[in-house]
């Protein structure tokens, strides 16, 4: 950046910089750039519309305003170029100097820089060792500054107030030199030595022993060192020469009517020179002092409000009380320079219409009507129309195009024919929002799209418009045709499955096409071909559903006469048995997929263009149609809803009789209630899928012909949920705070909802509708916070020679397996060689890709824990290595170097971001609850195994769990663990260890609504410091007069409700097998079930928590909860871990804190306070591992990583934020969250910093850290020590090594002001920088190793491909 000017006169080869540094100019530096002084506030005159001279459009200074035309007419025309007039002083030049020439302002007392002074933490400020208030009020003269307190004993930079001057110069004369205002704040910044400074810090912070000290040592050495590593002087923070704009980038324009539109800039520069002229006035005059110092704080702020109107003080204001647009705010924000003109780039040349369905078109074209493509080929049809001799000039080929005859048609059919255009939709969510397709003229005006694009682009066709774009170069024509052709984007990129799916009628006909008819026309026939069935149906022998015997093959298969047509258009490779089902949507995704692995890209391409066509037909041909009798209510519905109206009453009796609480009562209605509709759902769906078929007289039931049925079963239109509110019940709905209403809606769409009915369903339905508008908003932020922190992250290299990688496992909840370990290890490369434990055989060798057929045998082995390579333990410095990313799942293929893996992982997760929910219920409203599970079934014959199972035997002589982390195991014959069952604390269990258990037997069941403490041994009870009145309270329930004990937090803080269990000498009993007495403390809000000197038998209930907590216990649910995780918040109210393995023990309590106390088995104890009235989730003698939580609450992020490390971390995350995506059916693969948490864990926190050239407490890249720690243990120094940090989004997207990228990201005018301070270089290697800075990115054929590559030609070199005479090719590496 030395000099400016030769910077921005452009270079001649765009790509000639390599690094771009900002630093701060000095004021020689800017008079040096100036083409002359700017000394008056005149623009132009109002009566000539000439700029006045050294005025602020000044043509002597900016250069003439018509090219080559000096201002006063005496030199015009080329021949002058480069004369100065002597009379007007205009260089004869062009007009757009005036864009480039920049002047200045001499200001009359030196100005402080806003941003260097007011953006925290305060520069100056920090330089100088002074408050902001304190530098504020020198700079705007309103206390003086010690500059050199010479033999005096005041200290340089004390700042005194008019009367402490008044006292030091009666006390020590003028023997010390003072100051206030710019110049004084200027003198003791020029006195500053930052070399010195830095030395002397340095040193006291090794002295200082306070927190406090050091913390802000640190921050002043952040500053100290800033200056000393750049070529920055501390005094440049204050402006002597104000530089001015070039006047064409804050224009002047004449509007009718004689008035002017100007742009902000011109008043805010008029009010700095006004003010300037007047203190040069005023010190010539040698006015007095107070109207001096006046002048000299308005000039002050004037020029702060041209860099950063409204930071201080009042706003500036135009005429019509907007605010006036600073030069910082042309930089900030959506609408400022960054994101609005450098990012955000609009295309000159598109066109844009509705878009209509083109069943007729083939997957890589689109229609395109005749107007709008002759209107954008214009410019090939023009050189056409020249070489065919039809014109001679281009005016002549204009007008022909303009009276568009024959000719220019057949030359515009020429030009588009294999021309691919773009097509976008917005929002363009992920790459797939814009496609390349052939274009197909037609006469309409709308564009027609091919309707298995449509998921892509998330288009439908109630009025959706898509753009129109040309690649224009042969280059981008390439790179539309290979890289953005609709037939090579069959692959979703955040799961690797088609994405070219058939939906809605092309469903319905296929489904139509290949079910089975019991009993239809020409069943039992048998053909000798595909043909002859066709044939045969046809000519009506036959039905399409009719089941038959054809020869497919060389082999005679059972089967219907539509299957057998289909199978006719899947490619040979696909065996039949793949199209020998009821195509459901789910069976098409799964025949184009496997037909994409077995038969290629091409052969896809043309099965789904055959599907479309034949979905199209045969839905047309089934002439489906809903009628009101299509919508069955099950016979059973009336009773079940009286039997649950039963029980709520019921229910409401026990509550009335105070043998349960309020919130329990609620939870059993609503749980009634939800099983209830589920129950009548299940009868409706049985009514609705079965049906009775006449064949040869006798009755046979088959799958049922029902029209809503089937749009449900094929996945046409509409689900289970839905056919139950058409049949079933409405069911229970949420209220818009997300609680739900008690009171179901028993009624259907069918019958009709009452009014009240109507009302509640309403009232979900309009949250549902406010959501969704939130919801787009932020979901489109959350994508640009992802974009952002993983814009550069590209494959860089082949392999990284990393060691390490996660173990993968499937993923269970409630015992099922809601993903395969074959769906999470797909197209990832194995770690080490993946062994078959039976067989000791090498499944898959180490570093390969896991293939599909790897996958097959995997699973099909039993193996269930398989280590691979991860994205986040990839050990590249820059990007991410081939072996750690695995698969492209795009192409499903390994993936290239160069590709932008960070920006794909961004829009995967991005993406379907709208379609999670704000919050947890929803659908249409009504609310979708899981029924609470209170037993564990086996789904498995097998033999019980108990794992880390510490039980005592209960009154029925059945195990109760006492402890929290143990499982019960179901066990197969072969020795295979076919159950894993986590037991809660209080579980009873059904069978001992080494039981036979047979499937659908209960193994444990538990009280899903509450927490209990549970008796341990046989014993009596025996109260402390529980009384009615001070820790206990005897709640009588209003409506019932029953009386429950509650424990109530008491005005004391020492004492604490506790049950002893004690033998009948009052003697308190030891836990079994233990050194530890049977005590519980009873937490704040239990309800305490044993009276004082009651016997109790071991597994006796003491106390219950209620656990309405568990249902509402603020589930963050959706997208902000995947927004908290990828910010890495602390949780509100985050449990407490263990960070060490071993027994629990509780301490004195402190300050009304409960202390937990671990005690390794080796090594010294840990101690944690627990908040008062939290429960403790521990109990006494319990043995818990690191990591654990000790007391009930959500997990905090930070917690993890610090006590189990990376790994332990992101399988957590991965887990969490995966959880949210599959509730909603999203499928994302994992690798691309891990390459989000790669980047959050990118930096460490410096503990030590050694003999490095880091500062305690600073957070450095990681990479930077081994580096600096490699380099000091070649010299034997004291390497730094550090502690892993996990940074949010945010914060690592500001915090990233690029200053053009952090600045274009958000708070631009803090990270410009850190990177001019530190003099920033920016390398330009990520993606935005080099976007902003106009050159391509370094990703895909712009990598940088690709540049060096130079294709050159020799005689001699063999190569296998067919060359003309004399021409090989060859690649050489260059450099």
């Amino acid at each position: 950046m030395r000099d400016l000017l030769n910077f921005f006169d452009k270079p001649k080869d765009p790509l000639s910089f390599d690094a771009v540094r900002v630093s701060l100019a000095s004021p020689e530096m800017i008079r040096e750039w100036s083409f002359g002084e700017v000394k008056k506030p005149e623009t132009i005159n109002y009566r000539t519309f000439k700029p006045e001279r050294d005025g602020l459009f000044c043509a002597k200074i900016f250069g003439p305003i018509k090219d080559y035309e000096c201002l006063c007419g005496k030199y015009k025309r080329m021949k002058y170029r480069g004369v100065v007039c002597e009379k007007c002083g205009v260089e004869v030049t062009q007009t757009k100097v005036r864009r480039e020439r920049l002047g200045h302002i001499e200001l009359a007392t030196p100005v402080a820089h806003i941003w260097f002074l007011r953006s925290l933490p305060s520069r100056i400020g920090n330089l100088l060792n002074l408050s902001l208030k304190d530098v504020e009020k020198v700079l705007y003269c309103e206390a003086h500054v010690v500059i050199d307190p010479m033999e005096t004993t005041l200290e340089e930079g004390q700042v005194l107030t008019e009367e402490a001057l008044q006292a030091a110069l009666n006390e020590f004369g003028p023997s010390f030199k003072y100051g206030m205002g710019g110049e004084a704040v200027r003198d003791l910044l020029k006195k500053i030595d930052p070399e010195y400074l830095s030395r002397k810090l340095r040193l006291e912070v090794k002295d200082t022993k306070s927190e406090a000290g050091i913390k802000k040592l640190t921050k002043r050495l952040r500053v100290v060192e800033a200056f000393k590593g750049s070529i920055n002087k501390p005094e440049w923070m204050m402006l002597e020469a104000l530089p001015v704009l070039p006047p064409d980038l804050r224009p002047l324009v004449p509007l009718d009517g004689g008035r002017f539109a100007t742009s902000d800039l011109n008043d805010l520069y008029r009010r700095v020179i006004n003010r300037n002229n007047r203190l040069k006035r005023l010190q010539e005059l040698n006015a007095p002092d107070i109207i001096i110092r006046n002048e000299k704080r308005m000039l002050q702020e004037a020029v702060d409000a041209l860099l950063d109107n409204g930071r201080r003080g009042k706003t500036f204001t135009g005429p019509n009380k907007r605010p006036l647009r600073s030069l910082s705010d042309m930089l900030k924000g959506k609408q400022g320079r960054f994101r609005q003109n450098l990012l955000g780039k609009r295309v000159d040349y598109s066109g844009r219409s509705v878009i209509t369905v083109g069943p007729t078109l083939r997957l890589h074209q689109c229609g395109l009507p005749k107007k709008m493509a002759l209107e954008l080929f214009k410019p090939f049809v023009y050189n056409k129309l020249e070489e065919k001799g039809l014109a001679t000039t281009i005016k002549q080929a204009k007008r022909l195009v303009d009276q568009e005859t024959v000719e220019v048609w057949d030359i515009l059919a020429d030009v588009v024919k294999e021309h691919p255009v773009l097509l976008n939709r917005a929002p363009t969510l992920h790459r797939l929002g814009i496609q390349a397709f052939e274009p197909v003229l037609h006469e309409g005006k709308a564009i027609q799209l091919h309707p298995l694009v449509c998921t892509a682009f998330n288009a439908d066709f109630d009025g959706d418009q898509m753009a129109v774009h040309v690649p224009l170069s042969v280059e981008s024509q390439v790179e539309a045709r290979v890289l953005m052709m609709s037939t090579n984007n069959i692959l979703s990129p955040a799961n690797g499955k088609p994405i070219i799916n058939p939906s809605q009628d092309i469903v319905l006909g296929m489904y139509w096409l290949t079910r089975m008819r019991p009993g239809a026309k020409g069943s039992g026939k048998a053909f000798s071909s595909v043909q002859e069935a066709q044939y045969a149906f046809e000519t009506g022998l036959v039905d399409l559903q009719a089941v038959c015997k054809v020869r497919i093959n060389g082999t005679l298969q059972e089967t219907t006469v539509g299957r057998a047509i289909l199978s006719d258009i899947v490619p040979k490779e696909v065996p039949f048995n793949e199209v020998n089902v009821t195509m459901g949507k789910k069976q098409i995704a799964a025949l184009i997929d496997k037909t994409f692995r077995l038969a290629g890209a091409k052969a896809t391409c043309i099965l789904a263009d055959k599907i479309m066509e034949y979905g199209f037909k045969y839905s047309t041909a089934a002439g489906m149609s809903i009628g009101i009798d299509d919508m069955v209510i099950p016979a059973a519905k009336a009773p079940m809803i009286a039997d649950a109206e039963k029980q709520v009453t019921e229910i409401q009796q026990q509550y009335d009789e105070g043998l349960i609480t309020d919130g329990e009562r609620y939870n059993k209605v609503v749980d009634i209630w939800a099983q209830t509709a589920d129950k009548i759902a299940k009868e409706g769906m049985n009514a609705i899928e079965k049906q009775t078929f006449n064949v040869n007289g006798k009755e046979v039931v088959g799958p049922s012909f029902n029209p809503i049925y089937i749009m449900a079963d094929s996945g046409a239109r509409g689900s289970a949920a839905q056919i139950r509110q058409l049949g079933g019940m409405r069911g229970l709905m949420a209220k818009p705070s997300g609680e739900i209403i008690e009171t179901p809606i028993t009624a259907n769409f069918r019958e009709g909802l009452t009014v009240i009915q109507y009302f509640i369903s309403t009232h979900g339905a309009r949250k549902g509708l406010a959501d969704t508008a939130l919801k787009t908003a932020n979901s489109g932020y959350l994508t640009r916070r992802l974009v952002d922190v993983a814009q550069d992250v590209v494959v860089s290299e082949i392999d990284c020679g990393v060691e390490d990688g996660l173990e993968i496992t499937p993923i269970y909840e409630a015992g099922e397996i809601v993903q395969n370990i074959g769906d999470r290890i797909l197209g990832r490369t194995a770690l080490k060689d993946v062994v078959d434990a039976a067989t000791n055989e090498v499944v898959v060798r180490a570093n390969q890709e896991i293939t599909e057929n790897d996958v097959k045998i995997i699973e099909g082995r039993g193996i269930d824990k398989v280590d691979i390579r991860s994205a986040l333990i990839c050990q590249s410095k820059r990007g991410v290595c081939v072996k750690c990313y695995g698969r492209d799942l795009s192409r499903g293929a390994t993936v290239n170097l160069g590709e932008t893996v960070g920006i794909i992982a961004a829009q995967s997760i991005g993406e379907p971001g709208t379609q999670l929910t704000m919050r947890t219920f929803h659908l249409g409203g009504a609310a979708s609850r899981a029924v609470e599970q209170s037993v564990h079934t086996s789904r498995y014959d097998g033999v019980v195994k108990l794992q880390n199972v510490h039980a005592v035997t209960n009154r029925n002589g059945k195990l109760t769990v006492m402890n929290r982390n143990g499982s019960a195991l179901v066990i197969d014959e072969a020795g295979r663990e076919r159950e894993n069952f986590k037991l809660v604390y209080g579980a009873v269990l059904n069978f001992k260890e080494g039981d036979k258990v047979a499937k659908g037997q209960t193994v444990a069941e538990w009280d899903p609504y509450s927490n209990p403490i549970i008796a341990e041994v046989s014993a009596k009870i025996q109260y402390q410091d529980i009384e009615e009145g001070s820790t206990m309270q005897e709640q009588v329930d209003a409506v019932t007069g029953f009386a429950t004990k509650v424990i109530m937090e008491s005005k004391s803080s020492d004492v604490k409700p506790t049950v002893f269990l004690v033998d009948g000498a009052g003697k308190t009993l030891n836990l079994p097998g233990r050194d530890i007495p049977a005590r519980y403390l009873i937490p704040v809000g239990a309800q305490l079930l044993v009276a004082d000197q009651q016997e109790v038998h071991a597994g006796d209930v003491i106390a219950k928590m209620h656990r309405e907590a568990s249902k509402t216990k603020d589930i963050t649910g959706g997208l902000p909860r995947v927004a908290e995780l990828f910010e890495a918040r602390k949780p509100k109210e985050a449990a407490i871990i263990s960070e060490i393995d071993g027994y629990v023990t509780f301490g004195k309590d402190v300050k009304g804190k409960q202390r937990v106390i671990v005690t390794p088995e080796v090594g010294e104890q840990k101690e944690y306070l627990i908040p008062k009235g939290k429960h403790v989730a521990v109990r006494e003698g319990e043995y818990v591992r690191a990591g654990e939580a000790l007391m009930d609450g959500p997990t905090n992020p930070h917690d993890i990583l610090a006590v189990l490390g990376a790994k332990a971390l992101s399988a957590y995350l991965v887990d969490e934020i995966q959880e949210v995506y599959r509730l909603q059916g999203v499928g994302i693969n994992d690798k691309h969250i891990e390459v989000i948490v790669r980047q959050m864990l990118r930096k460490v926190e410096i503990r030590d910093a050694g003999d490095s050239r880091f500062l305690a407490g600073e957070q450095v890249e990681r990479y930077a850290y081994m580096e600096e720690n490699e380099r000091i243990n070649k010299e034997g120094g004291q390497p730094a020590t550090c502690s892993p940090l996990l940074l949010g989004i945010t914060k690592v997207s500001l915090s990233t090594d690029s200053w053009i990228s952090a600045a274009s990201f958000q708070e631009t005018t803090k990270v410009l002001t850190e990177a001019a301070i530190n003099s920033r270089t920016d390398h330009l290697r990520g993606l935005k920088e080099n976007i902003i800075m106009g050159r391509l990115i370094p990703a895909g054929t712009g990598l940088t190793s690709y540049k060096r590559w130079k294709v050159s030609v020799h005689e001699d070199d063999d190569i296998g491909f067919v060359a003309l005479p004399g021409m090989t090719s060859s690649v050489q590496p260059q450099g």
